[in-house]
Formats: structure tokens, sequence, C-alpha cells
């Protein structure tokens, strides 16, 4: 089946398909509408989309195999009870809302048919057993008492970006939160245990760096088939991890830079991934006006800068967290493909892990989401 591309913007979703070796449009979906993120769930074939309308809140739709879409229910607080903690956001003093104001990740529950997980802002994960009809807050993450030090990060709250799931493993559930840390469950969200050790927030006061609770990750990426063996794309730097996120390692040798947003994973050898660097905090912007991206195959040890049919001056595109995709493990391992979409809506298309770059759309909406189906 020729592979196919989810592109969620600003300004709707649009679908890329493989027509003779070089991506093209499809279909679109929402034109006009912010859809933040996009699922593709291959146990049934359902394709999921989630809005954020502003004044009209956020919504999910699904679409069926036959192609038409159906709103379904959108993550929602409970009543807040009476008793409730007032947790406030310590960088700013304010409540953190009981509402959800994103809907920010989307990934398969493979331990029972049709069953979701959703990663919110303000840092909120919620399930599904039932594709999306109902969800039900993780209660057991929500009432952590490490929560009180999540701060917002890119968003002015604190939100879960990373869900990591796998099929083979379906009671492990990794999420990644900013700035909050990466936190995992060996038990389908019962417990949570805290797996950012090792990770270091340079922008912290002295002595509060290395503190797992409050690490900024932008995102947390695993081995398709090896999900003990974890990548993180962090404010301060590139980390990785080869036990399932019980310490990190931070890698140094990156270059033109270790800032970023962006991050995947080969998904056969844990050994190569992949980058979207930039100059970090007020500017984010790419280094010396060239857009490039960048590989290790040995772990961390080295890295190669690709950049051919990536403009290479006067470039301003940014990357986003999901903006940077790699095809799904089922996919032929000889010819893993990657997808990148820019700030600036451009999206490009690489069919030789990154070794080239074809240019396939200069003209849509800034792109939040990029991700194979």
């Amino acid at each position: 089946m020729p592979p196919t591309l989810l592109v969620s913007t600003r300004k709707g979703l649009f679908t890329y398909r493989d027509a003779g070796g070089r991506l093209s449009i499809a279909e679109s979906a929402f034109l006009g509408d912010p859809v933040t993120i996009s699922l593709h769930d291959q146990r049934d074939g359902a394709t999921y989309a989630a809005l954020r309308l502003g004044h009209f809140g956020c919504k999910l739709h699904r679409q069926e195999r036959d192609g038409t879409w159906r709103e379904v229910a959108s993550p929602a607080y409970p009543e807040k009870p009476a008793d409730a903690v007032v947790v406030r956001d310590p960088m700013r003093g304010e409540e953190v809302p009981w509402k959800v104001d994103q809907i920010w990740a989307l990934a398969v529950d493979y331990g029972q048919d049709g069953a979701l997980w959703c990663g919110t802002i303000p840092g909120g994960l919620f399930h599904s057993t039932d594709r999306g009809e109902t969800w039900t807050l993780n209660t057991p993450l929500w009432n952590l008492p490490a929560r009180a030090k999540w701060f917002g990060g890119g968003y002015d709250w604190p939100g879960i970006h990373s869900i990591l799931t796998h099929p083979s493993q379906p009671d492990r559930v990794t999420v990644g939160v900013s700035c909050g840390g990466a936190w995992r469950s060996h038990d389908r969200g019962q417990t949570w245990v805290n797996a950012s050790r090792g990770m270091r927030a340079a922008f912290m006061p002295e002595g509060q760096e290395f503190d797992p609770e409050i690490q900024d990750p932008h995102l947390v990426a695993q081995c398709a088939t090896r999900p003990d063996m974890l990548w993180a794309q962090h404010h301060n730097g590139i980390f990785r991890s080869s036990n399932d996120g019980d310490d990190w390692r931070e890698i140094t040798t990156a270059v033109p830079s270790s800032f970023g947003f962006a991050t995947a994973v080969h998904p056969h050898d844990p050994e190569t991934a992949w980058f979207v660097p930039a100059i970090k905090d007020e500017r984010r912007i790419p280094v010396d006006g060239r857009f490039v991206v960048t590989r290790t195959r040995d772990g961390g040890a080295s890295f190669e800068v690709l950049g051919e049919g990536l403009p290479d001056a006067e470039a301003f595109h940014l990357v986003y967290r999901h903006a940077l995709a790699v095809s799904p493990a089922d996919a032929d391992p000889a010819r893993v493909q990657l997808a990148i979409g820019s700030t600036t809506g451009s999206l490009w298309h690489s069919a030789d892990q990154g070794d080239h770059w074809s240019h396939v759309s200069a003209h849509l909406p800034p792109i939040y989401a990029v991700m194979w189906a």
C-alpha cells in the first residue's frame, strides 16, 4: 500500500499519498480550522483529528475507512471536587485551569481494541476504551504531588506532548511533559514513576538543574521495535536512554546545534535518530540561516548534517515537536522515509533516510504535525 502522510496545520488537515515516487495531496478536511494533532489507528483504519477552535473549544473527529468524518467526544475534565487541591503554576502563581485548552498528543492503547490515550494542555492524560466516544481522566497522574512543580514551557500551562506505547507491551506507557519531565507506568496508568533522571535543565537556578520533576523534554521518542530505547529532544539539548527512562545520558556531540523541538528514531535501529537543529530561546531559527536535518547512526557519538534538497541560505523555518516523522515499523526497512513540516508552511520528503530531500509544498498553512499512516 502506498505510504500516506497526515499533515496537521493551522488551517486544516491535508492527506498526501505516494504518486509515482512523489508525495501529492489526495484530500483535505477541516479547511480553515486549526488541527493540532492527528492519529491513524491501523487496527481498524480509523483516523482522528483534534481541533482547537478558540471560543468553541477543543473538538475531536474520527474518519472511518469509507472516508466519512464524524465528531466524537473531546476529552474533558470531570466536575472539580470541592476539596480538590489548588495547583498553581510555580512561575506565575496562577491557578492551573481545570479545563482542556488543547489536545496535544494522541496514541493507540494496544491493550484493548479501540482504546486510545490523549495528552492535553494543561497536563491531563485521558483514556478512551471506545474509539473516542467517551474519555476518562487518568487521576493517578493528575493527582501526583509532583504536578505542583510543573510549569508552562512553549505554552502558558504544562502539557503532555509525548505518549509512548507498544503493541507487545501494552501495560507500559511513557509520557513527556513540558515542563514536568518524563513519567512511566508499567500498569497502564494505575501508578506512575518519574523517568527523567539524568536530564539537565540549564535554565533552572543553581542546584535545581537536575531536578527530574521540572525537566522540559520537547519530545520523547522510542525505537518502534525496541521500546526500551528512548531519545529526547530537550530544551537544553539531546538526551538518550537505553533502559526505558531509568536514566538518561546527555549527548554533547550534536552540530550545528543541540537545540530543537523534534526528534525521530529509526524504527529498527535504536542507534539512528534524526533532529532539526535551531538557535534556542528568543530566536528559534536555523543556525546561519541554513535549514538542515542532523542524523546520528552511532547512538550520538557523531552526527551528520543533511541538507541536500533543503534551503541552504536565508532560510528561517522552524519545525515544531510533532512535525518530523519517520515511517512506521511495518514499512520496508530498506526504504525508511522521513517527512518534515515547517511553521512557514513548507513540507519536505525524503525516501532515503534523509540523504536527499524533495520539496513537496511551499504553500501550506503553518504545520503543527506530520504523521505517516
